[in-house]
């Protein structure tokens, strides 16, 4: 067995989130933004609900809390650079789409864009604010959902901390029975 030592407590982030990194387009009014997310969880199937954190101190949490929708967008591999301008930009100074050259998409329920680089595109509405205020904590509702037919196991990015990712690694398959 290996041994373990011990550790910052603000680093266990990079044992627990292994989920992609997503880019989370919103809008309201005339504004619209995109923000690098990290930290996402599916929380129950049917309805598709997903958790996330979108801090209070984020252009985007504004937008997001103004409209109720937004559209976690999939990036791969391919948008490495892009996804790093935009975790280290403001949406208020700029227009994340024009200045990292992404094409805005209409979405088909909600009212913010989607990214059309992107492999997939969820549209969600707001579900549950419930511990927003306190934990800055959004439960989504998936309303609308596009992926791209291939490849079926894109290559996506997964933040470690400290500007460290990982990238989706070989696909493994193991069958049994009652597995879903």
């Amino acid at each position: 067995m290996p041994r373990k030592h011990a550790m910052p407590l603000e680093q266990v982030r990079r044992y627990l989130e292994p989920g992609p990194v997503v880019l989370v387009s919103s809008a309201h009014g005339e504004e619209r933004d995109i923000m690098v997310m990290g930290w996402h969880t599916v929380m129950e199937f049917s309805p598709s609900l997903v958790g996330c954190v979108i801090s209070s101190a984020n252009h985007s949490y504004g937008l997001v809390r103004a409209s109720g929708e937004c559209v976690i967008n999939l990036p791969t591999t391919a948008l490495t650079e892009q996804v790093l301008g935009i975790g280290s930009t403001s949406g208020a100074d700029i227009d994340k789409f024009a200045c990292f050259g992404l094409t805005p998409e209409a979405a088909e329920v909600v009212g913010a864009l989607a990214i059309g680089e992107c492999h997939a595109q969820f549209e969600c509405r707001l579900y549950d604010d419930s511990l927003v205020d306190r934990y800055d904590f959004f439960i989504f509702e998936v309303v609308a959902a596009r992926a791209a037919a291939t490849p079926k196991h894109p290559q996506t990015l997964h933040y470690k901390g400290d500007g460290v990712f990982m990238v989706a690694g070989d696909i493994i398959r193991r069958r049994r029975s009652g597995l879903k």
